[in-house]
């Protein structure tokens, strides 16, 4: 029972905030093993690889949209004030009815992003408030005219490219705001009466090439960002795998590889650990040593492989006999078996003893060899420590078991005997 607890406590020990990004179906990781092993630049997440880095992702890119957004009304609610001040009245309110259209349009768009929602929803709420975020800076300038004309389309594409480098979107998504840009500035370009149609070509295609370098550059972070993503998601795993691979050591270190049950050192560990936790804390305790009679006629009758399915059979009696969720059970060497029962009083211990010698008997194992039947017995040596008495080290206890076991073999074996200090040949 303790060791499967101590195989719960280290997976739990073992798991961070971070597992539940880790994938499960081995055919996905196969995909993070296969796009590490490629080139770089052919990194495309799709399918769940694609799902867990958008929701890995989503909190810090939200955040940074939301900001964006607040700063761009700030600062549109600023130049207003600044124009009101600066400019001549007539052209401060001929920008004022667009510049009114970015402020809703961001804080709305922010309002989206403040949590997950499904992906046309955000899709749609980002692309349509940019968009409309450009045309307001862009009708600014048209409604002003003049120098304001040009000035306003340039800083629209100026905050088109901001967007583009900072928001961590999917490339479709970032495609489209670098066209709405351009379009927008190819479409007022035309019809500026300051401009030849031939100039604003030449002027679009001139930008186009900046903005196209931006969404290249743009698409670089978002790969490198996925190829972290993988190696996160593959170091996890190989984390996983060893803190498994450690914990399964760790059980067979304490386990005996033959039975399934504990083994000495693992019995020695829970005993220091038992006593450790305080006299004034420990109620009384009580140890079984159990003994196969004639276990080695047994092997020498039957062979090992006989010998070696009656150790196992006996384990699981005897495992199955005491309280799983208190009592220690392991095989202590041979033939042997330690039984540990915490809180036991005398006849507690006696009933327990007695309930797996019955059972071991009842299960007529074959044991033609055996003095005392036909079948399999076991002998039992009991000690125990009543609650209130002074307090003896556990090996001393246990040599008491031994001491019991040792007069249960002499009085004919295949019985239970407890320790008397004036009936011990110790």
């Amino acid at each position: 029972m303790e060791l499967q607890e101590s195989a719960v406590a280290a997976s739990r020990v073992s798991a961070s905030p971070e597992t539940r990004y880790q994938p499960r179906n081995p055919a996905v990781m196969a995909e993070v093993e296969r796009l590490l092993t490629g080139r770089t630049r052919d990194i495309r997440l799709r399918g769940e690889l694609g799902r867990l880095f958008q929701e890995r992702s989503w909190s810090r890119t939200a955040k940074i949209i939301r900001a964006w957004m607040i700063w761009v009304t700030l600062l549109d609610v600023l130049t207003l004030g600044l124009n009101a001040i600066l400019l001549p009245k007539a052209v401060s309110l001929s920008m004022l009815p667009p510049a009114c259209i970015l402020p809703p349009a961001a804080l709305a768009t922010a309002y989206v992003w403040r949590k997950p929602r499904g992906v046309r929803l955000q899709r749609i709420s980002l692309l349509a408030g940019l968009f409309l975020i450009l045309l307001s800076v862009t009708l600014v300038g048209v409604s002003a005219g003049g120098e304001f004309y040009e000035r306003h389309l340039n800083i629209m594409l100026l905050v088109a490219i901001t967007a583009i480098i900072i928001f961590a979107i999917p490339l479709a998504w970032t495609v489209t705001v670098a066209s709405f840009a351009l379009g927008l500035y190819l479409i007022f370009q035309l019809q500026n009466p300051m401009l030849e149609r031939g100039s604003a070509v030449a002027a679009t295609l001139f930008f186009a090439s900046g903005i196209i370098a931006t969404v290249v550059a743009r698409r670089t972070i978002t790969i490198l960002a996925q190829k972290t993503f993988l190696l996160e998601l593959r170091d996890m795993r190989r984390v996983a795998e060893l803190a498994d691979a450690n914990a399964r050591l760790e059980r067979l270190a304490k386990t005996d590889p033959l039975t399934g049950i504990a083994n000495r050192r693992w019995m020695m560990e829970t005993l220091s650990r038992l006593w450790s936790a305080g006299a004034e804390r420990r109620p009384g305790t009580a140890m079984l040593m159990c003994d196969i009679d004639d276990f080695k006629n047994l092997n020498d009758r039957l062979g090992h492989a006989e010998g070696d399915r009656c150790l196992v059979k006996v384990a699981g009696i005897i495992q199955s006999s005491v309280r799983r969720n208190r009592d220690h059970v392991a095989r202590y060497g041979g033939e042997e078996f330690l039984v540990v029962l915490p809180g036991a009083d005398e006849e507690a211990a006696l009933a327990t003893a007695e309930r797996i010698r019955a059972s071991v008997e009842a299960a007529s194992l074959p044991n033609p060899a055996s003095r005392v039947s036909p079948y399999v017995t076991l002998s039992i040596g009991v000690a125990a420590q009543a609650p209130g008495e002074e307090i003896i080290a556990p090996e001393k206890l246990q040599n008491q078991a031994d001491a019991a076991l040792y007069l249960a073999k002499q009085a004919g074996r295949n019985r239970v005997v407890f320790y008397q200090p004036d009936l011990s040949t110790s």
